[in-house]
């Protein structure tokens, strides 16, 4: 798989091709990509829906898929740690660019979260919180702009500007107020 594949098209796929297998199971091929794809979206539930509904006999004849639910659970439980330790596996080609980028995106949310709750972290704690070891992790810190003293092993984020309200127009909330009438009838 191409590392420049569109997921969100790719997931849709997936979704159809499942539907449309009708009573016959997927291969372990098309529940290991979308549940990657679920994944990588965050979207805890339907991860959770898609494990509970592929067949036993799929998820014990798959250890990749296994181990990619293994991922999964770690993410439900927000164990940061137990994700980057959890998905430190040789990955099939079916799946390794999506589970690289599963861990980025992981990394990625757990560094904005440690902007959002910190005025200052530990070093030790932000590697452990990203998954990197202390010098990488600090030099990411670097490059986006967050003060470190490595004297005091403190990394200070860089504030986060608030996001901008969304301003609703009257005529956008008629439309709204209209749709769901009509679904309700």
């Amino acid at each position: 798989m191409a590392a420049n594949v569109d997921f969100t098209k790719f997931r849709k796929d997936l979704e159809n091709q499942e539907l449309n297998s009708g009573s016959s199971p997927c291969s372990a091929q098309v529940y290991s990509q979308l549940l990657c794809l679920y994944l990588l979206e965050n979207d805890m539930c339907n991860a959770k829906f898609l494990w509970k509904r592929i067949p036993p006999a799929v998820k014990q004849g798959s250890q990749e898929l296994t181990n990619i639910w293994a991922v999964g659970q770690k993410m439900w439980n927000r164990d940061f740690p137990g994700i980057y330790e959890t998905a430190q596996k040789e990955w099939s080609d079916d799946v390794k660019n999506i589970m690289t980028a599963v861990v980025d995106s992981i990394r990625e949310r757990g560094s904005k979260l440690v902007q959002l709750a910190y005025s200052s972290i530990s070093a030790d704690d932000y590697a452990v919180f990203v998954g990197m070891p202390l010098d990488k992790a600090v030099q990411a810190a670097e490059k986006d702009g967050w003060e470190t003293d490595m004297q005091t092993k403190f990394i200070m984020p860089k504030k986060i500007e608030p996001e901008t309200v969304v301003q609703v127009n009257n005529e956008y909330l008629s439309v709204l107020t209209d749709y769901v009438t009509f679904m309700e009838n």
